[in-house]
């Protein structure tokens, strides 16, 4: 028999590294069963208990759901289409909202026990997996989130397991199940290009570049553009305003971010279980076949730090990193202790017990369930990046947390001011909010209270227009009155909003009622183009 491939022998036979896993390796369904109970419980029972309401983007969600244009939007649309979804099916509550990352966190602990069992992991190693990403508090906390950060981890998870298969079985088919993951990731954010390039590196360095002489990459960036192809439309149709969000981010927050900094947080969001994603990317980078994987995740890390990216954005390649980091601690405990069953579970428990200590402690920075003051001050007993803002501001509370406060109580004095007009001028007001939180706030609980939606300038809420009134009077939140002034002829207060739990723009806010305008809303509104406005 010819044991070398000739000339014409496929990448994927020259490159095959296949081997059955041993039935002691096989997926534990009780891990995973016991896994998706744990943490769907979790996170049920704190939409439940919470005593915060929706956070400020998930208003955003919602409102881009109700201003739905597949082909033309400024931002991915998944998240809208998921808003308009639940809309249609379950309605719109808290508890509603939370079950859907809920679900996208249990995937997540799910594909940490399947990596461990790729990497050759049994059930102890694949336990270990699940257990350290629940136990994690950022994963909790963007798995509580109607956001489309936990969606976006699922897509970068996707691929890398995808990855995993292909380095394991050589099967190429699974280039295309890369290409669904980039696909999906493009419907969410934008960032999926960073393990994307992440991949493109590793492929460069490595001896697997020999795939790039094959269609199968080539048909995975066809698919993946192809699904994307809404997020990709809508940009060149908007005139490419991520651009813009990217600038606006870079500028207001990630200068921020430092090397240090971010990889201090990384110990802080994972826990003692960051000492698992060490070993696992040594194990993938030791292992020739899943070296493609580990090159992978060291790219997405380089880019990030040069690009001064926040500390949670590496966050998807740790389902990955931590499920091999398992399959190697159990296998190496195992052989360390001359092969003693007991001894092995002794140390696996050890490391468990460090890991769900950890998970308990850091529990209320990871789940919203202790009530602001109670939270506050178990804040203050730990570190102070922990209520820190994106823009180094220190809060009493976690941001997301104050994001979540008081949103109805800013909507009644709203509510208060449009209806103390006069009948006649009431039916002819506009409600202006000066950002996204307090207009998407408006959306969804001005209409119980007899409001109409407002428009809002900044950002996305800009492209869905000023309305059919030409604000004769505008009734605004936020605004600044010199900014008012520029507008209208006549600028009156009507009332102050203090809240000392607030992130620093909502905790003091001043309402006016503007009359006499200078201009219509339906001209003044392209003068406000967030594409036209320099970036501070």
């Amino acid at each position: 028999m010819n044991r070398n491939p000739g000339p014409r022998a496929s990448v994927s036979q020259r490159m095959s590294h296949h081997r059955d896993l041993p039935p002691e390796h096989a997926i534990a369904p009780w891990v995973i069963v016991a896994a998706l109970v744990a943490v769907l419980a979790l996170h049920v029972v704190a939409a439940f208990v919470t005593p915060y309401g929706l956070q400020r983007d998930e208003f955003l969600y919602l409102a881009m759901g109700a201003h739905l244009h597949l082909w033309r939007m400024d931002f991915p649309p998944a998240m809208a289409l998921l808003a308009q979804l639940m809309r249609a099916t379950v309605g719109v509550s808290v508890v509603a909202l939370r079950l859907v990352p809920a679900l996208f966190s249990a995937l997540l602990v799910v594909f940490a026990a399947l990596f461990a069992r790729e990497l050759g992991g049994g059930r102890f190693a694949q336990a270990l997996a699940a257990l350290a990403i629940i136990a994690s508090p950022s994963f909790l906390r963007s798995g509580s989130l109607f956001q489309p950060v936990v969606l976006d981890q699922a897509a970068w998870t996707l691929a890398l397991f995808a990855l995993v298969k292909l380095a394991r079985t050589a099967d190429a088919r699974w280039w295309l199940a890369v290409g669904v993951a980039g696909g999906l990731g493009l419907l969410v954010k934008f960032s999926i290009g960073i393990i994307g390039v992440g991949i493109c590196i590793a492929l460069i360095v490595l001896p697997d570049r020999r795939w790039l002489t094959t269609r199968w990459p080539y048909l995975a960036l066809l698919l993946a553009v192809a699904m994307g192809s809404p997020s990709i439309v809508g940009q060149i149709r908007t005139g490419w305003p991520a651009m813009l969000y990217a600038r606006e981010l870079s500028a207001q927050q990630l200068s921020h971010v430092t090397v240090a900094g971010f990889l201090e947080d990384q110990g802080q969001m994972l826990g003692p279980a960051v000492l698992l994603a060490l070993a696992g990317l040594w194990e993938l980078l030791r292992r020739r076949p899943f070296r493609i994987v580990g090159v992978a995740c060291l790219g997405a890390l380089a880019i990030l730090l040069v690009l001064h990216g926040k500390s949670y954005y590496l966050l998807p390649v740790y389902p990955a990193l931590v499920g091999a980091g398992s399959a190697w601690a159990c296998r190496v405990g195992a052989e360390r202790v001359d092969r003693q069953r007991r001894a092995r579970i002794a140390g696996v428990a050890v490391l468990a017990a460090l890991i769900v200590a950890y998970g308990l402690i850091a529990l209320p920075f990871g789940l919203p369930v202790l009530a602001p003051g109670a939270m506050a001050r178990y804040a203050s007993h730990g570190s102070e990046d922990m209520v820190t803002t994106n823009t180094d501001q220190v809060l009493r509370l976690p941001q997301d947390y104050a994001d979540m406060l008081h949103w109805r109580d800013r909507v009644a004095a709203v509510a208060r001011v449009y209806d103390s007009l006069p009948p006649e001028l009431r039916q002819r007001a506009v409600i202006a909010a000066t950002n996204y939180g307090e207009a998407g706030a408006i959306d969804y609980y001005g209409p119980g209270m007899g409001l109409p939606n407002a428009i809002c300038a900044s950002g996305t809420y800009w492209f869905f227009g000023p309305g059919a009134l030409p604000g004769n009077v505008l009734v605004t939140i936020g605004v600044d009155s010199s900014d008012l002034r520029r507008f209208y002829r006549v600028v009156q207060p009507a009332g102050e909003l203090r809240d000392p739990w607030a992130v620093p723009e909502e905790q003091d806010l001043h309402l006016y009622v503007a009359r006499d305008p200078v201009m219509p809303l339906q001209r003044l509104w392209p003068l406000l183009d967030p594409r036209r406005q320099p970036v501070a």
